[in-house]
């Protein structure tokens, strides 16, 4: 007679993974290894269960990585506080942005991408709380909505561009002390590229920080010189 399973293993085995388990096991294989590295069969492998089990919870691997975007999207928090300085708070919006990008860069770029091939009104929530987030917080600070929307898409136009550069910022010999070399900027033809070389020492020194702050500072202060709001001062009559 065959002796019964242990009954760790049994209730191992037994117990129903659930959604929330898929999506961490799936988001620390992309941190790790990347999007490219994700499968059916490896997530199976990391839960310890048959991959075929999991397609209850995600039919195919795009439904799988929409799910990952969005549980990534659901870390990212935007304080509609009515204190009066939106300035400061979409600067805050912006560093988070930045923050929830660069500890997951892989799944970032879906992020920025994915939804573009999907309307509006069919994108996972989290796709859209942020935007009814900042659309709340700047009506609450005396923004009309239209106006608030224009905010919204300047902001996440420029955070998007401006992430997107930084994650993208490498260097091809990260030891070597000479800025064209180590940006492999020597390899340019000299007459072709002049000014891109001469560049070599900024962009060797490049701070993704310090280029969000400045990039902020552009964007807040045409925003306050183009944007009408009730706490502005009203134009001076000739």
């Amino acid at each position: 007679m065959a002796r019964p399973a242990p009954a760790t293993v049994r209730s191992r085995t037994a117990c129903p993974i659930t959604r929330q388990q898929i999506l961490t096991a799936a988001l620390e294989i992309i941190d790790r290894d990347g999007i490219d590295a994700l499968s059916m069969r490896r997530l199976g492998k990391a839960l310890d269960r048959d991959p075929m089990t999991l397609y209850r919870h995600a039919p195919n691997k795009a439904a799988l990585l929409d799910a990952v975007a969005e549980s990534v999207l659901d870390q990212f928090e935007v304080d509609t506080t009515d204190d009066g300085d939106w300035a400061t708070q979409l600067r805050e919006v912006a560093r988070g942005f930045r923050r929830l990008a660069l500890d997951h860069p892989h799944i970032f770029p879906l992020l920025v991408t994915r939804p573009l091939a999907t309307p509006l009104g069919m994108r996972p929530l989290a796709t859209l709380r942020p935007l009814e987030n900042i659309l709340t917080l700047l009506t609450r600070a005396g923004f009309t909505t239209t106006d608030a929307l224009h905010v919204y898409r300047a902001l996440f136009g420029f955070l998007h561009g401006h992430v997107l550069d930084e994650l993208q910022e490498l260097v091809e010999r990260p030891d070597e002390h000479d800025d064209l070399l180590r940006l492999g900027l020597h390899r340019l033809p000299i007459g072709d590229f002049p000014l891109l070389r001469s560049l070599a020492p900024v962009l060797a020194s490049y701070d993704g920080a310090t280029e969000l702050e400045r990039g902020l500072d552009i964007l807040i202060t045409g925003l306050t010189a183009t944007l009408p709001h009730p706490d502005s001062p009203a134009p001076a009559v000739s």
